[in-house]
């Protein structure tokens, strides 16, 4: 059944039907929807989990790792600033191998204070060995939160993962979203059952014990074959949910086979697909930013000439958005590779139109791009 909803209700719909254990969160703009949804469903009696009212963020994922930690199903949403607070703990939840799913309503970091969008807050956290998804539309939100608990908790993964969501773009516009019937949701993910993180007197167990050099390097390189073998779990997963209810989204979906390719992710794919199809470029949308489809990236880019790169983040420092950046290094010595053009646009809420994408374009056509450009 379709429903005219907003992203952050899309967020709250789906977790609503994954049915997890404990809720702790902490209002953010633009995040404070999803929170107050699930509050909501929690007092009306609709969700049966313990909602935790938290005094900050870093209280939410603590509460979240502690109940994880128990063996139950956690879920956690935030923002900015909000994402920043929890920098600390999201290295040790990852390490403890906790598969709690969290929202991310992108908003820009401050200073100065901007409550709107772009991608900084999720990208400045890509090392601390948390999955990201980046979605383009409110029922793409919402299917991917369903998948992200089956990823996350999958034996071979066990590893958090933030389903990514413009905000303000996605979190307070309303789309028409297939919510799917709550039963077939639950059919889906399953009972997660622990196979590490318990509570369990017969048996007691240390969570984040001390560790010496040796083994702290060792458990780090598990750390990094895990996530490489979340790519896999990804695909199988998506495949599956694709058979169960009609729609896929795979780690990078690529449109066209002209010259000319843009690049991008979130919710700027959709005035970027407009412009691929009236300019007859190519298109590659980014959903999958960690684990990073390397792979998949090399063989989608062969054949293209000239690959323009627009993202709403940069790396201060080098002079270059993180997307672009990593792309170059994952495309360098390979034969044929085509020629890179990074965009750093929207920063802060500037509206990135149909007719920016336009320029950008004819800009790299024409030759007058430089290898990497702000677009103020």
């Amino acid at each position: 059944m379709k429903s005219i909803i907003t992203g952050s209700r899309a967020v709250a719909e789906a977790v609503k039907r994954v049915s997890p254990n404990v809720i702790a969160a902490y209002p953010i703009t633009p995040q404070t929807h999803i929170t107050e949804n699930l509050a909501q469903m929690v007092a009306s009696g609709e969700l049966k989990s313990e909602y935790i009212r938290v005094e900050s963020e870093f209280g939410a994922i603590s509460c979240c790792i502690g109940a994880s930690a128990t063996g139950v199903r956690s879920f956690t949403a935030t923002s900015s600033q909000g994402l920043a607070l929890m920098h600390e703990a999201l290295f040790a939840t990852s390490g403890m191998r906790l598969p709690i799913v969290m929202a991310v309503a992108n908003r820009a970091l401050s200073a100065p204070i901007n409550i709107w969008n772009d991608i900084q807050d999720s990208i400045s956290q890509r090392d601390v060995g948390w999955l990201q998804l980046y979605c383009e539309t409110n029922q793409e939100v919402f299917d991917t939160m369903i998948q992200a608990f089956t990823v996350s908790e999958n034996k071979d993964v066990l590893l958090p993962s933030m389903v990514c969501l413009d905000g303000f773009y996605l979190t307070h516009t309303v789309e028409p979203v297939d919510t799917l019937p709550k039963e077939e949701v639950l059919s889906f993910v399953g009972e997660y059952k622990p196979t590490h993180a318990y509570l369990d007197t017969k048996r007691p167990i240390t969570q984040g014990p001390f560790a010496y050099p040796e083994y702290y390097m060792r458990l780090r390189r598990q750390q990094e074959d895990a996530i490489q073998t979340a790519k896999k779990v990804i695909v199988k997963e998506d495949e599956r949910f694709g058979k169960a209810f009609g729609r896929s989204y795979p780690l990078l979906e690529k449109t066209g086979d002209d010259a000319d390719c843009i690049l991008t992710l979130g919710s700027l794919t959709g005035n970027c697909r407009i412009i691929a199809e009236q300019e007859k470029c190519s298109l590659i949308k980014l959903k999958c930013f960690r684990p990073f489809p390397l792979e998949e990236l090399k063989k989608a880019v062969k054949g293209i000439e000239r690959l323009i790169i627009i993202e709403k983040d940069v790396s201060i420092g080098l002079g270059t958005g993180v997307v672009a950046s990593e792309i170059k290094d994952a495309l360098y010595g390979m034969k044929d590779r085509p020629k890179v053009y990074g965009f750093i646009a929207g920063l802060g809420g500037v509206d990135v139109k149909v007719s920016d994408v336009k320029e950008i374009l004819e800009k790299v056509r024409s030759g007058r791009a430089k290898p990497v450009e702000w677009w103020l």
